[in-house]
């Protein structure tokens, strides 16, 4: 295979299938080669949360993603005796979509593959091996081992955590791996029967027990160091870990049995010239905070943007430099979370399990309240980047208030309607891509001549919100190209986050963060420089 085109994407794991995908609806010239022959069908991740769900509304794939997932899984963290130490169950909806959710991997790549059909510019091509990468002038030589040659002007290496490409290019992976190894056990016809996970600190074993959706069960438990993949494919040992969870093991319908291993490595550099790392190949993280599928999502989202951008000759190249600025800070955190988790619930020294138990019974209602709704897992929140941070206003039409400055985090998805008052989620009455939103008032009414040409460059929208009582008014009157939306009210709307914030204009990135926010009257030169962030041409 001799090919040419924008980006070469290596690897068809959920990051790679996810970039292409957004690629695509870009209209971006995008290839996915994978060394294997078909996709991964053996058990991998089992939580997806708001901001991938988010992320596949953005690629137009959600409503088949939601068929293989159980929204709100609440999960319960038990001792070895059973008893409850916290509980998570966030039932928010912040941005759009239930904060917890399992599903099942193999399915969800499966529907991200066939997303690939929708556009012409997007390939995948299976059986086909990287090599080797040779960086030129303008772009990366990708050598296969049939000996056919791709040139491509980026390449994105996500192909897992033991990633050739990081490795060719000499990249540290630094972090800790653990001792012991685990074993997962997926079982159809699910025995329990029961919605909920259970993640069991039990000093004696560890353990988790999930249900799947489609009547699947999934078992993880921790291996000891005298235990490997030979006892793995012996009944007998597997049935002594189910024996204490259903009363025969030996009726159990088990559709795959495999050994996995605890890693928390995170890749030195996540750009190497014009070669990205994403995904595991750029970060790997305890099983126990579900949040490594998740990460690599949110990869693929930041990046995918910006390769469009530059690709098209809209932004120039060193936007590309933010994407390992703005994801590293973020994944340490979620590494480091994750590996704390790992910690306390698969500790087998019987003292420190003892004292975690103790500590989970001291907490204080809002302690248990905080862990309920999952205040533990640390959002994204940019502070380089393409973001621009505005000094608080001062104004005696402002009322003085402590409140954080939001440019840098992920913006919220109430719902409203459009301009024929449907109700939707707020990204579908808007539309995607880069957002100018203004509450009450007209953006265009803000912006320059120079901006607005900038901004349509860009193929970004004008957004102006209005309570849904003045919807028919403010359509009738809106300036050409301004979309308007209306806001339902309530607690969750975007009339109470405007009323919480002293600002009156957001300025939105094609990843739903938010790139600036300040008054209405300032907006030109807070577009101008955020414009500038992104190194716009």
């Amino acid at each position: 295979m001799n090919k040419a085109c924008d980006v070469l994407v290596v690897g068809a794991g959920p990051v790679g299938l996810t970039l292409a995908n957004l690629l695509g609806q870009q209209g971006v010239d995008v290839l996915v080669v994978e060394r294997e022959h078909e996709l991964v069908d053996y058990p991998r991740a089992v939580g997806i949360d708001d901001e991938a769900l988010r992320a596949m509304q953005t690629a137009g794939l959600v409503d088949e993603v939601l068929p293989h997932t159980i929204p709100d899984q609440k999960i319960y963290m038990v001792n070895g005796a059973g008893a409850v130490l916290s509980e998570v169950n966030p039932t928010t909806r912040e941005f759009g979509w239930p904060r917890r959710n399992g599903f099942v991997q193999p399915l969800v790549d499966r529907v991200l593959l066939a997303g690939l059909d929708r556009f012409s510019s997007a390939a995948v091509r299976f059986g086909a091996e990287v090599v080797d990468l040779t960086e030129e002038a303008d772009g990366v030589a990708a050598s296969l081992a049939n000996g056919g040659t791709v040139r491509a002007r980026y390449v994105v290496a996500a192909e897992g955590g033991s990633s050739p490409t990081r490795k060719r290019l000499g990249i540290s992976f630094e972090g800790e791996t653990r001792p012991t190894d685990g074993i997962v056990i997926d079982v159809a016809n699910d025995p329990i029967g029961t919605p909920h996970a259970v993640f069991g600190g039990d000093p004696a074993r560890s353990y988790a027990s999930i249900a799947l959706p489609h009547g699947i069960r999934r078992w993880e438990f921790t291996l000891f160091e005298d235990e490997g993949e030979a006892d793995v494919e012996d009944d007998a040992f597997v049935f002594g870990l189910l024996a204490p969870h259903v009363p025969d093991p030996s009726k159990l319908d088990i559709i795959r049995r495999r050994v996995y291993r605890h890693h928390a490595r995170i890749a030195g550099r996540f750009r190497h010239g014009r070669i990205f790392l994403a995904g595991d190949a750029a970060h790997v993280m305890p099983v126990v905070g579900g949040q490594g599928w998740n990460s690599g999502i949110r990869d693929a989202f930041n990046l995918a943007w910006k390769l469009a951008t530059v690709v098209k000759g809209l932004s120039a190249d060193g936007l590309l430099d933010t994407y390992e600025t703005e994801r590293l800070g973020h994944v340490t955190q979620m590494v480091a979370v994750s590996l704390q988790m790992a910690k306390e619930m698969t500790d087998h020294d019987p003292e420190k399990a003892a004292e975690r138990d103790r500590i989970a019974a001291a907490r204080t209602p809002e302690e248990r309240e905080a862990q309920k709704r999952q205040a533990f897992k640390p959002q994204p929140k940019f502070d380089q980047g393409v973001v621009v941070h505005t000094p608080l206003p001062v104004s005696k039409s402002l009322p003085v208030r402590d409140v954080p400055r939001l440019a840098g985090t992920i913006f919220p998805q109430p719902k409203a309607t459009d301009a024929d008052g449907v109700e939707m989620l707020l990204d579908d009455a808007t539309g995607q891509g880069w957002r100018i939103l203004t509450w009450n008032n007209d953006p265009a009414a803000f912006l320059s001549a120079e901006r607005r040409a900038m901004l349509d460059r860009l193929g970004a929208s004008l957004v102006q919100v209005v309570p849904k009582a003045q919807l028919p008014w403010a359509r009738k009157r809106a300036t050409a190209g301004v979309t308007v939306v209306g806001d339902l009210g309530g607690e969750a709307s975007l009339q109470a986050w405007f009323d919480a914030r002293p600002v009156g204009a957001v300025v939105l990135r094609p990843d739903h963060v938010i790139a600036a926010e300040c008054l209405t009257h300032e907006l030109d030169d807070v577009v101008a420089r955020v414009l500038e962030a992104a190194c716009a041409v």
